[in-house]
């Protein structure tokens, strides 16, 4: 398995608890939509419970990485005695030795978006590069009203048993912030740290251990100054089963642990149902269908258990097209 980034090393657990639960927003509505040329078209907007009303238009243009081989050049280098010495020459015949001419082009990567709070969001990736297994991002933000402007660099660097991050806010502090996951036979160890320039200190820092394989994984994270505490366990029971739960403490903030349980049912090729609960008593349930090719739609509800009677609940629904 590949090494997970340190955001990533809880990452099953994570997902079956938070990801495709559609109780969060009122509405969302998502269209993908690819351009004969490559470029990938991505319009999506959310309507919240305030009720606010959020959208954004985002193009994806991605060059892969090609080789381009000039035509071979046949030749044949050739000496004579001539005089007291040798006379060299370089004659072109056809068949007899090979020069091939290669140039290699990297894949490159560009993002734009543009948000419904008039943000201009430009993204520039690059991908093996510099070097093998670095992938290097460039991300700017332009908000016109405001004249604001931000610039990152964010670099990815993957290994067999090993990835790093390291990400840098060029005109906020500067700051940097830095993590990095070793990992042998399922077993991953991980740290995190973040350093503001200007300060000349040390901003952030946490930890985590986790052992993932197919069938199960779990994890312990140590994060916000080693402050808070979480231990996950996730089992994919069979193929159409899957459990997990997560418990978290903050020690600076209550001696309680918050405990959240979660699991996944897959109904048929074609639709999947979720639920959980966690100790305030509040369940969630989600169901999951792809309509036809392309469409999907998701319908999630949450309630209070403890408090039925009140108008706490919540309900949304998804709807996704894609072609």
């Amino acid at each position: 398995m590949a090494i997970p980034s340190f955001a990533d090393i809880a990452k099953p657990s994570n997902d079956l608890l938070n990801k495709d639960f559609y109780h969060t927003a009122a509405a969302i509505l998502e269209v993908k939509s690819k351009a004969p040329n490559g470029v990938s078209f991505n319009v999506k907007g959310k309507s919240s419970h305030d009720p606010a009303t959020t959208g954004q238009i985002e193009a994806k243009y991605n060059d892969a990485p090609t080789g381009t081989f000039f035509d071979y050049l046949h030749f044949v280098i050739s000496s004579r005695l001539k005089g007291s010495g040798f006379f060299h020459s370089v004659v072109i015949q056809p068949r007899q030795s090979v020069l091939l001419m290669q140039y290699v082009r990297a894949g490159l990567t560009i993002t734009q978006a543009w948000t419904t709070l008039n943000a201009l969001d430009t993204k520039v990736e690059l991908d093996n590069t510099f070097a093998h297994g670095l992938k290097a991002e460039i991300t700017t933000q332009f908000l016109p009203s405001s004249q604001s402007k931000g610039a990152k660099l964010n670099l990815h660097f993957k290994q067999p048993n090993f990835h790093a991050r390291a990400f840098f806010d060029l005109l906020k502090g500067p700051t940097a912030n830095v993590d990095a996951v070793l990992g042998h036979d399922g077993f991953l160890v991980g740290a995190e740290a973040g350093y503001d320039v200007q300060k000349a200190a040390i901003t952030r820092y946490s930890a985590a251990i986790g052992y993932s394989v197919p069938a199960y994984a779990a994890a312990i994270t140590a994060t916000n100054n080693l402050s808070i505490f979480s231990a996950s366990y996730y089992h994919k029971v069979n193929s159409d089963v899957e459990a997990g739960a997560k418990a978290t403490w903050d020690s600076k903030s209550s001696n309680s642990v918050g405990l959240e349980v979660a699991s996944k049912y897959k109904l048929d090729g074609e639709s999947f149902a979720k639920a959980k609960i966690n100790d305030r008593g509040i369940a969630a349930l989600a169901y999951n269908v792809r309509l036809r090719p392309g469409v999907t739609l998701g319908l999630g509800a949450s309630f209070d258990t403890q408090n039925l009677n009140q108008s706490a609940h919540k309900v949304g629904a998804s709807f996704t097209f894609e072609s």
